[in-house]
């Protein structure tokens, strides 16, 4: 939590910058909603209950950056974040996932991010756990009522032996373990929170005892592993992290609705095929405007939930949301379409950009691979053309095309080992230049 807490929304927008080109609005937008969470939980209790989150509504073609700026937050984020899909949703008497779930799967992320930190916190006393059964198991302990030098003795005899064991010197020998049998968890976040716990008290009933867990024979290494799990249950105060998880969910959560368009009526003769869109959109209301949805780990308040919205709108437009929703997206960003010079700073100054990637993953059969400046600049162009000449999907068809450029080299890459390979502007033209040329072709193959 406080690696996002320390950064300014400058700092958030630089960051955002290694992997997005362009975008300052959206990434401005969302630095500051972000640095908001922040600065509601330093204000006295009376203001902040009362400070409620500005939701966002991010508007943009597809391949622009409204999901890469929800991965992206997702990885610099000490806050419980979930990405979910509209288009999942039914409404309430459909068969589907009801707009509750999502909810519940905020929870799910907050507590798996609360146990995670306190592992981490952890971290020395779960080592120090492990190695005292390791060493246990090797060197059985002493009887009671053993002389002081016995003891002195053993106490010399199992230093060493954790000395070794850290090492990794052990790590060849077989011990007996007993393997912890896997704590029943419901994580469907569709299931009603009544219906979990009761599925969740038979679970219990017909597990075992931890007397009955197995006993398992497996080499030092192996039970470095399995004891860590054993150690984790036996030194974390799950209570208190599902507490804690649940508090964090209702006061820094934040999810990330994609395809938000997908339930917008459209104002067209075919704006009543599917009666549910409308639906989903009446459910949605409730949850973004401030309810109390249930989970098995107790129920939690949605005021302050921040929820940022994303969507394309080719098909419909952002007024086709029903009034009332409409309103609990009070900030409204639109993403720029990409041109041939963004598409070109994608493939160079974005970190670990697609040609790295190829880069690197050739680099594991010895090949060098390597791109020409005009290479990269042909590869910009020939994706920009194929978007005006069929859909625009944006920076996604860079994908399609890169491929297409390299796909003998990697499908022959043990003829190349060794060696240095450069892409050239005449081989991208070689390749693409024909597809591109014909429209037809383009549209199935680019």
């Amino acid at each position: 939590m406080e690696k996002l807490f320390a950064m300014t929304p400058k700092e958030i927008v630089s960051y955002l910058d290694e992997y997005i080109i362009g975008q300052k609005d959206a990434k401005k937008i969302v630095a500051i909603a972000l640095r908001n969470r922040y600065r509601r939980l330093q204000l006295p209790k009376e203001i902040q209950d009362e400070v409620m989150p500005k939701n966002i509504l991010m508007i943009g073609s597809t391949g622009v950056g409204k999901t890469e700026i929800a991965r992206r937050m997702a990885k610099i984020m000490g806050l419980p974040f979930v990405k979910v899909e509209a288009s999942k949703y039914t409404e309430v008497g459909f068969v589907g996932r009801d707009v509750e779930s999502m909810v519940r799967d905020l929870v799910v992320a907050s507590i798996n991010l609360i146990k995670e930190e306190h592992r981490s916190k952890s971290t020395q006393d779960i080592e120090k756990y492990v190695l005292d059964k390791i060493v246990e198991k090797l060197i059985p302990p002493l009887p009671k009522g053993a002389s002081e030098q016995k003891i002195e003795e053993y106490e010399k005899t199992a230093s060493k032996m954790r000395q070794k064991v850290l090492n990794g010197e052990m790590d060849h020998l077989k011990i007996e373990v007993e393997v912890p049998k896997k704590t029943f968890e419901i994580e469907d976040g569709n299931m009603p929170a009544e219906f979990a716990k009761v599925q969740e008290t038979i679970a219990k009933v017909f597990i075992a005892s931890p007397k009955d867990s197995p006993k398992k024979e497996v080499t030092i290494k192996e039970a470095k592993e399995l004891l860590k799990v054993e150690a984790s249950e036996a030194l974390l105060d799950l209570d208190a992290i599902k507490h804690e998880g649940l508090k964090r969910a209702e006061s820094s959560g934040i999810i990330f609705i994609d395809e938000i368009d997908k339930v917008a009526v459209s104002g067209n003769g075919s704006q009543r095929q599917d009666p549910s869109k409308e639906g989903v959109q009446r459910d949605l209301l409730p949850i973004v405007e401030g309810s109390v949805v249930n989970t098995k780990y107790g129920s939690i308040k949605t005021d302050h939930i921040l929820f940022i919205a994303a969507g394309a709108f080719s098909l419909s437009k952002p007024s086709d949301l029903i009034a009332e929703l409409q309103g609990r997206f009070p900030l409204r960003v639109e993403l720029d379409s990409l041109d041939e010079e963004a598409l070109y700073k994608i493939l160079t100054q974005t970190k670990n950009s697609i040609l790295r990637q190829y880069e690197a993953l050739l680099g594991v059969e010895e090949v060098r691979l390597s791109f020409s400046d005009e290479a990269i600049r042909a590869l910009a162009h020939y994706s920009q053309v194929a978007n005006e000449k069929t859909e625009d999907i944006g920076a996604r068809r860079l994908h399609t095309v890169v491929e297409q450029v390299i796909e003998e080299i990697s499908f022959e890459a043990e003829n190349y080992k060794g060696q240095d390979v450069e892409i050239t502007e005449v081989l991208v033209k070689e390749k693409l230049e024909s597809l591109v040329a014909d429209s037809d072709i383009a549209r199935y193959i680019l």
